[in-house]
C-alpha cells in the first residue's frame, strides 16, 4: 500500500490529536492528557536540541559560501527592507481591524483579571540580547519547585548564536588556508545534523497529534467567549496576512503561490501546533531550500528571521491588543500614538529578539504608549489559543521574505518559479536535503 504524502500524514496527525484531546477533556483522564503532553514536548525538545548546532554550522557555512557572491551586502540590506515592509503592512491591518471591530468596547471580562505581567519588554533588551554571554549563547536558570527542590534549566539565545557564528565564520574565511580545515569540518558537521533533522521531521505527524491534543485538553475553547471580539479580530488579521497579503506579494514578485505554500505548509503547520518559531526553525529552513533558495543565503536569512521577523507576534497582535487596552480603559489615542504602534511593530521585534513570546512585544507597546500594563493581564487567558495562529504567520513570513529576496536578486531558478508543482517534487526535495 502506498504511504500517504507527508502533508496528508500531518493532517491525519492533527485530526487524531483533536479527537484524542476532546476525548481526554470530556473523560477527564489525566493519563491520556499526560501522554499527549509528553509526546508533544518530546517532539519539540528533539527539534530544539538541533537548533544550536544547525544554526551555528549553517551560518558558518553560509559565510563561507557568501564570499563567492558579489551581492552579499545587497542581500542583507534587501532582507532587512522586506522585514520592515511586511511588518508595516501587518501592523496597518491590525490597526484597521482594531478600530473597526473595537474589541475593547465589546469585551465581557472582569477588571479583576487585570494584573501586571511579570515579564515586560524594554528597548535595552536588544543590546543585552545581541552581546553574547558565552560562546554558544547559552543561559542557565534555577528555580524552586512546588516540592521544595531546586531545578536548573538551560536555554539559548538564537540571536547571540547568530552573532557568534557570523564572527567565527568571517574569521575562518579571513584566515585563509589556516581556516580551511575548520570550514571543512563545519561542512561535514552540517551534513550530519541535517541528516538527523530529516529523521526527526519524519516524526512530525506523531508530534503534531501530541501537541494539538494537549492544547485542546489544557486550554479548550470556553475562555474565548468573554474575549470573542478580540480573538476574532486577531485571527481575522492573521488570516488576511497569510491568505491575502502573502499570496499577493508572491504573485507580484513572479513566484508561484501554490509552490510556496506546498513547500512551506509543513513548517506553518508545525509552527501552529508547537507555538515556537525557534523549534520550527530547522523545518522552515528546509522548506525555503525546497522552494529553491540557495542554502548559502537561506542558512543566514531564516535563523535571522526566526528571531526578528514576527508579523503575528510583533505586528498584528500588539496593534490589536494596544487598541483593546485603550478602548477597555476608555483612553483616547491620537495620530502620534498610532505612529508609535507602527514604529514599535516595525523595529520592536529586534528589541525583543531572543526573549519569550508576544507578551514582551505587547508590554513594550503598552509601555511606549503609556497604557496600563495591567491591561495585558486581561488577555492572558486566551493567549495560548492566539499564539498558535500568531506563530503560524510568523513562520510563513520567515519563509516568505528570503524567498522574495532570492527571487529579486536572481538566485531562484526561473523554471522552478514557473512550475506550480515545484514545491511538491519530493525527489528533488530529498536530493537537496541530502
Amino acid at each position: 500500500m502506498q504511504r500517504p504524502s507527508f502533508s496528508v500524514q500531518v493532517f491525519l496527525g492533527m485530526a487524531v490529536g483533536l479527537a484524542i484531546g476532546f476525548w481526554a477533556r470530556q473523560s477527564g483522564s489525566p493519563a491520556i492528557a499526560d501522554t499527549l503532553r509528553i509526546v508533544g514536548e518530546t517532539f519539540v525538545q528533539l527539534l530544539r536540541v538541533l537548533v544550536v548546532p544547525l544554526v551555528f554550522t549553517a551560518i558558518v557555512a553560509s559565510i563561507a559560501a557568501l564570499r563567492d557572491l558579489g551581492n552579499a551586502a545587497r542581500l542583507v540590506a534587501s532582507t532587512l527592507v522586506w522585514f520592515a515592509a511586511t511588518a508595516l503592512i501587518a501592523v496597518s491591518i491590525g490597526l484597521v481591524l482594531g478600530l473597526v471591530i473595537e474589541p475593547g468596547v465589546q469585551a465581557d471580562v472582569a477588571r479583576t483579571a487585570a494584573v501586571r505581567p511579570g515579564t515586560t519588554g524594554s528597548w535595552l533588551d536588544f543590546l543585552r540580547g545581541i552581546v553574547p554571554s558565552n560562546i554558544m549563547g547559552l543561559a542557565a536558570s534555577t528555580k524552586q519547585g512546588a516540592d521544595g527542590a531546586f531545578q536548573t534549566s538551560l536555554s539559548f539565545n538564537v540571536l547571540q548564536i547568530i552573532v557568534v557564528a557570523i564572527t567565527i565564520g568571517v574569521a575562518a574565511v579571513r584566515t585563509g588556508e589556516a581556516g580551511a580545515p575548520f570550514l571543512a569540518f563545519n561542512a561535514a558537521a552540517l551534513a550530519i545534523f541535517r541528516r538527523i533533522l530529516r529523521w526527526v521531521v519524519r516524526l512530525t505527524p506523531i508530534g503534531t497529534a501530541g501537541l494539538l491534543g494537549h492544547a485542546v485538553v489544557q486550554y479548550g475553547w470556553q475562555s474565548l467567549a468573554a474575549l470573542g471580539s478580540f480573538a476574532g479580530a486577531v485571527y481575522l488579521g492573521l488570516g488576511i496576512v497569510l491568505l491575502v497579503v502573502y499570496p499577493v506579494l508572491l504573485r507580484v514578485n513572479g513566484l508561484s503561490i501554490r509552490a510556496f505554500f506546498a513547500a512551506a505548509w509543513p513548517a506553518i503547520q508545525l509552527g501552529f501546533v508547537s507555538r515556537s518559531s525557534i523549534a520550527t526553525l530547522p523545518v522552515t529552513e528546509a522548506a525555503v531550500e525546497r522552494i529553491g533558495v540557495p542554502r548559502s543565503y537561506a542558512a543566514f536569512a531564516v535563523p535571522f528571521a526566526a528571531t526578528t521577523k514576527m508579523d503575528g507576534c510583533a505586528a498584528i497582535y500588539p496593534a490589536v491588543s494596544a487598541l483593546f487596552v485603550a478602548q477597555y480603559y476608555g483612553i483616547s489615542l491620537h495620530a502620534t500614538d498610532y505612529l508609535l504602534i507602527v514604529l514599535v511593530s516595525v523595529i520592536g521585534s529586534a528589541a525583543t529578539a531572543g526573549l519569550t513570546g508576544a507578551l514582551v512585544m505587547l508590554t513594550l507597546t503598552l509601555t511606549t504608549l503609556g497604557l496600563p500594563l495591567e491591561g495585558a493581564g486581561l488577555l492572558l487567558a486566551i493567549d495560548p489559543i492566539l499564539d498558535m495562529g500568531r506563530t503560524a504567520v510568523n513562520v510563513a513570513g520567515q519563509a516568505l521574505v528570503p524567498t522574495i529576496v532570492a527571487r529579486r536578486q536572481g538566485l531562484i531558478d526561473r523554471i522552478a518559479d514557473a512550475d506550480p508543482d515545484a514545491g511538491n517534487d519530493a525527489g528533488a526535495a530529498e536530493a537537496r536535503a541530502a
